[in-house]
């Protein structure tokens, strides 16, 4: 009866066993206050966040304490996450806390060694469990804004050792962050399914705006829909807005569909581009979507049925990762509409569950059983302009992500520079503009390999990489030297710096301003004397340019 009474009151409580997190305890990682800018599991492009992000009060430095006792299982620099540790604790997870200015003095110091040793930049160390033991509450590292970072933070991460799955770290802190506040709603999304379904008239994806105290005007639907929320937690004294924990939808009392976004693996991160439609968490699941927090109750991946012409009661419940709720009530009212029938040319469709080819002139397209998360019609054009070394593909109109990678080759009409290194596949934007994919040509055709649908097309870089000194006149003054570095099409592949002919270590240290700095150091620098920097940055398809500066420091 016990064991009885336990499950009852479990599932009373809305739990299960995903959303089980260790009751454990941390210490905070600071002395101040824990208020966040971005918490578990947000929509984020192409992925999930990861973890936590942890506001810094406005500056870098600031020291990070051990949670725990434990050891540094991992250390890394990097361009996306910048200076990153992993410490790994004695209750079977470890955190990863990233962005960071620097690690503490023994780490930061054997780091520096590598770099010079190696001449690069990047990093990844893996040391012994017993070289560099910590305890709660010794310093670890310093807080920054290094790699793909908007601003000062901490981003912190909570993986678990027996599954190697991220989950919320929010749960460890609980006893030191103050929420009363509820998650709110702003949006709902109405899509009927292709040839199934229609909304007010409409085939398409349809938004409606949540206002409070403000009724919505009616939805008149028929057919089979999915719906979508767009909603946001919050947290008092802070203007953030977050993601949503728990979502639970009835219709007409009884759950059609929950997410749970309690944990996750690494391979389920492009899973949210089928989840998601911008800011929209569906409320129904594609087939070819096996992301494990959602769950749909009525046998039909959470897809309604709207074949009565009365009113469907929707009722959403939404709950942040503190406990705090609120529920969400909506109306979609059934009227018996016409539903346009499917003329979808079948040699134009991809389907989910098969490997999709697809050869005409000029383009070849191999798209591998499980890159699709639905059926998709494609929106299949050809254009060329006169100066064009190949056709430009449409695919899709509008980009559509694919789960891992599809082969795609694409012939070229005319070769007008003989070294085949210059050409690469490129992507094109809604705005017209070229961004590059890579590839290599073979056979008359350029091969690459591409994560989405949209248009694409060949083009021809010939141009190097542009290197401009950045307040070169504060160089010795500061002992920073900062170099932007950009190129208009492929992208930069690697560079290269030395003073005096010898390796200076130069890094990306924040990805978002693109600015490659060197920070002098009197250990590899003689100070008090003039100096001859040159720096050398070669793009992905090989093209290089070398600019020589002189300066005093």
């Amino acid at each position: 009866m016990k064991k009885l009474y336990l499950i009852i009151l479990l599932t009373s409580l809305g739990l299960n066993a995903q959303s089980q997190v260790s009751t454990d305890i941390y210490q905070p990682p600071f002395d101040f206050p824990m208020v966040f800018s971005g918490n578990y599991g947000e929509i984020r492009a192409n992925h999930f966040h990861g973890g936590l992000d942890i506001k810094t009060q406005g500056t870098t430095g600031k020291p990070i304490k051990a949670q725990a006792n434990g050891y540094i299982s991992r250390i890394r620099v990097n361009t996306g996450s910048g200076y990153v540790l992993n410490v790994t604790y004695d209750n079977g997870y470890y955190l990863i806390y990233r962005h960071l200015t620097k690690f503490a003095d023994e780490v930061e110091q054997r780091v520096k060694q590598w770099q010079y040793e190696h001449e690069q930049w990047e990093v990844d160390i893996i040391p012994e469990a017993d070289e560099y033991p910590v305890k709660v509450g010794d310093v670890i590292a310093y807080s920054g804004n290094t790699g793909y970072s908007f601003g000062p933070h901490l981003h912190l991460d909570a993986v678990e050792i027996k599954t190697d799955e991220f989950v919320d770290p929010l749960p460890f802190f609980r006893h030191v962050v103050k929420d009363h506040t509820a998650p709110t709603a702003e949006g709902f999304m109405v899509f009927p399914q292709r040839g199934k379904g229609v909304v007010d008239g409409q085939t398409k994806q349809k938004s409606y705006a949540i206002t409070p105290n403000t009724p919505m005007k009616p939805i008149y639907a028929w057919g089979e829909i999915g719906v979508g929320l767009r909603a946001y937690d919050h947290m008092e004294g802070v203007t953030n807005r977050y993601g949503v924990k728990l979502l639970v939808l009835e219709v007409d009392g009884e759950e059609v569909f929950r997410s749970d976004v309690s944990r996750f693996a690494e391979s389920e991160h492009r899973y949210i581009n089928s989840w998601t439609e911008g800011q929209y968490m569906k409320s129904f699941i594609e087939p070819g979507n096996k992301l494990r927090m959602l769950k749909a109750g009525n046998g039909n991946r959470g897809l309604l049925t709207i074949n009565e012409e009365r009113p469907y009661k929707l009722v959403y419940t939404l709950t942040d990762g503190l406990g705090n709720t609120s529920k969400v009530q909506l109306t979609i009212i059934g009227k018996q509409q016409e539903i346009p029938a499917d003329e979808t040319d079948e040699k134009m469709l991809f389907h989910w569950d098969e490997v999709n080819i697809l050869q005409q002139p000029g383009i070849d397209l191999v798209v591998p059983r499980g890159r699709l998360y639905d059926d998709l019609p494609l929106d299949y054009t050809v254009s060329k302009g006169a100066q064009d070394v190949a056709f430009t593909y449409q695919l899709s109109k509008r980009t559509m992500p694919l789960h891992d990678y599809a082969e795609l080759s694409i012939g070229l009409t005319q070769v007008p520079i003989d070294d085949m290194t210059k050409y690469y596949i490129a992507g094109v934007d809604s705005k017209g503009k070229r961004y590059s994919l890579g590839g290599k040509f073979e056979d008359g055709y350029m091969k690459a390999r591409v994560r989405e649908l949209g248009t694409f097309t060949v083009g021809i870089d010939t141009i190097p990489p542009t290197v401009t000194p950045m307040n070169p006149q504060q160089w010795g003054r500061s002992g920073t030297i900062t170099l932007q570095v950009k190129d208009e099409h492929t992208g930069i592949s690697n560079y290269r710096g030395t003073i005096d002919g010898q390796y200076a270590l130069f890094g990306k240290y924040n990805s978002v301003n693109n600015h490659i700095v060197c920070y002098l150091d009197p250990d590899h620098v003689q100070k008090g004397e003039k100096h001859e920097l040159m720096f050398m940055a070669t793009d992905e398809c090989g093209n290089t340019v070398t600019e020589y500066y002189n300066f005093s420091w």
